[in-house]
């Protein structure tokens, strides 16, 4: 995920982690309540609006997460 969709992550710690200007952000974990980042060394969680039930959703909630970051 973090090699891969780099952007992704770096917006998720932007939009809903409201941090302006992370310097380095990896994703460090998937549960089905929340993720997890590390942003600058520090864990943020960011929480799901739903319990997710597999991994499929969790694809599908990730991807759905961009698209709702205003442009």
């Amino acid at each position: 995920m973090n090699e891969d969709h780099a952007e992704a992550v770096l917006l998720y710690a932007r939009h809903y982690g409201g941090i302006q200007r992370p310097d380095e952000v990896n994703m460090i974990s998937i549960e089905p309540e929340s993720m997890s980042l590390e942003v600058d060394g520090k864990v943020v969680q960011i929480p799901f609006e739903s319990i997710l039930k597999n991994s499929e959703e969790a694809h599908h909630v990730l991807v759905k997460m961009v698209r709702d970051i205003p442009k």
